[in-house]
């Protein structure tokens, strides 16, 4: 019975000094030159496979143990270490970590000319260079094409809709009388003199 209320008493114990130890840990990482916020940085529990990641204000919550080490990582920075201190009182702790920026090179690439003068002549003539997306946008936009798209391509269901209801909505306009007509208005044939003069009714090749 002893032996038993002893174990018990061992175990409690125990438990209330692991609690005791635990922590939450609320941060921010943060460029050490101009204390600008780091999104991303990595922030694991050494020897241990738990961490969390900071937000795009480089702020970060992590629940760990008094004693364990935070270790910070980020592409561009230096790893940084961080022991949580066992004199924390309570189980919150804030903290800023600085990150310093890290240099790092690349490997040498050398660029070459082509062998022989002939063989640049022939890739920079007859070398088929693809459009980028900007050229590919120029080439879909441009006025000519457009018109050309419009005069081949039938309209669709929802554009001959669109027409008849137009038609129908001038005829309601005009129901019960006579529509006027254009034939003897001047300011109709200036406009069509001005279209002739201008080329619109000549036939266009596409």
């Amino acid at each position: 019975m002893l032996l038993a209320t002893g174990l018990l008493l061992a175990n409690s114990s125990f438990a209330q000094n692991e609690e005791e130890k635990i922590v939450q840990i609320n941060g921010v990482t943060m460029t050490a030159d101009s204390l600008r916020a780091v999104p991303g940085a990595v922030i694991m529990l050494k020897n241990n496979y738990r961490g969390t990641i900071s937000n795009e204000l480089g702020v970060f919550s992590i629940v760990a143990h008094k004693g364990d080490t935070l270790v910070f990582t980020e592409l561009g920075f230096r790893p940084k270490e961080f022991i949580i201190p066992h004199e924390i009182d309570g189980h919150y702790f804030s903290m800023v970590q600085l990150m310093t920026q890290d240099t790092f090179y690349l490997q040498e690439t050398i660029i070459r000319p082509y062998p022989t003068r002939e063989e640049f002549n022939y890739a920079f003539k007859y070398w088929d260079v693809p459009d980028d997306r900007y050229e590919r946008a120029r080439k879909n936009t441009e006025a000519l094409m457009l018109r050309a798209l419009a005069y081949t391509i039938p309209k669709d269901g929802g554009e001959n809709q669109s027409a008849y209801q137009n038609i129908q909505a001038q005829k309601a306009v005009y129901y019960g009388q006579q529509p006027p007509s254009n034939w003897f208005n001047p300011l109709a044939w200036a406009e069509f003199y001005e279209a002739w003069k201008r080329g619109d009714f000549k036939k266009r090749k596409y």
